[in-house]
């Protein structure tokens, strides 16, 4: 009997990972701020300091202080938003020192305070108080001035684009026209909106890592194959003599190898190209990726920088799974605007759960 019970329950689970896998991801960006909502429908929101000083600001001649706020709010009926406070820590120790070590900061909107917040050196995000967070949405839907200030040192945040970015947050969601609306609210029954998604489960091989050392013919036979699939993209092909673009090759499983050579290189980015091969002639290469960065374990890592400085990122990367690289993770780390080096959030669209074999699969 109780088989007979877990039976739908597994069933169901398994269907909606499946709906999870194929509900595409949300990138939206608008004024100061910017949206990502990933596959389980979950939904975060970043705002910035306006990257120059406004007419209105009393210290219009100032460069900006950076700072940002996440907004994060899971798929479903009620669910709440969550609040968090980044304030900019460039990373250069004499910079960070001029802060005080401890920052006791009132939240003030429109001049009104509206509670504290309290920033400890190297503890530079903290989570902002429900009520804090409630007012803060309010007062993105309009045009407010948002600050955090211990008197002396102020921090701005922008609200242009929030009110347009939130609302896209609400029709990702399905929230549009129910009392939890965050722009656009109405009577419509809030148990219409869209459900959060499980997500998907990826069972991961790990391979033995092995790297492979083909013979010159193979290895002349395997760059040809790849050469004539992907040409155009990895001009490093065709350069053959370069030590840097030599063919990497590792064992799989399934009677599968990994190959890889150098496919692109930019002013502060390069590109690794990663080919599922067989492991014999005809090789019948199939293209994984042609921006890797990195190959451990049965994962091949993406990960590019989005200007010189390091402080935005794009990431994703991809699973061996025994047959296949599962595209297991995409997203960024918010815009390129000096909060923090490696970016200040995570920002992602495609999110799953990997797993080791054996390991229960139970629903959530």
């Amino acid at each position: 009997m109780k088989r007979h019970l877990l039976l739908p329950l597994s069933l169901s689970f398994l269907a909606a990972g499946a709906a999870a896998a194929e509900t595409p991801g949300l990138r939206f960006e608008h004024g100061n701020w910017e949206l990502a909502c990933d596959n389980t429908r979950t939904c975060r929101a970043a705002g910035y300091h306006a990257e120059g000083a406004s007419d209105d600001d009393e210290d219009g001649d100032k460069p900006p202080m950076p700072v940002s706020v996440l907004l994060t709010r899971q798929a479903g009926p009620h669910a709440p938003v969550k609040g968090e406070l980044q304030i900019g820590n460039p990373g250069d120790e004499q910079e960070t020192n001029r802060l005080p070590p401890k920052l006791d900061l009132t939240m003030r909107i429109n001049g009104q305070p509206h509670g504290k917040v309290l920033i400890a050196q190297g503890k530079w995000t903290v989570d902002l108080a429900p009520r804090q967070t409630q007012a803060l949405l309010a007062a993105l839907t309009r045009d407010s001035r948002i600050e955090w200030t211990d008197g002396t040192l102020t921090w701005r945040l922008s609200d242009k684009g929030a009110a347009a970015v939130l609302l896209k947050m609400d029709e990702f969601q399905g929230r549009l026209g129910t009392p939890g609306a965050l722009v656009r609210k109405g009577t419509k029954d809030e148990n219409s909106v869209l459900p959060a998604l499980p997500a998907p489960v990826v069972i991961a091989v790990v391979p033995d890592h092995k790297i492979i050392e083909l013979p010159k013919a193979r290895l002349a036979i395997l760059r040809a194959a790849l050469t004539a699939q992907a040409k155009e993209e990895c001009q490093a092909l065709s350069e053959p003599d370069e030590a840097e673009n030599g063919i990497t090759v590792w064992r799989l499983s399934g009677g599968k190898l990994l190959a890889s050579t150098l496919c692109w290189r930019g002013a502060y980015n390069q590109g690794d190209a990663y080919w599922v091969i067989n492991a014999n002639p005809p090789y019948a290469p199939e293209l994984v990726t042609t921006s890797g960065s990195g190959y451990a374990d049965g994962v091949i890592d993406g990960s590019q920088k989005g200007r010189g400085i390091g402080d935005c990122w794009a990431f994703e990367d991809w699973t061996w799974d025994g047959k296949r690289f599962v595209h297991t993770s995409e997203g960024n780390t918010g815009e390129c605007n000096g909060i923090a080096p490696g970016g200040a959030w995570s920002l992602p669209t495609l999110v799953t759960t990997v797993r080791k074999p054996g390991t229960p699969v139970r629903p959530r």
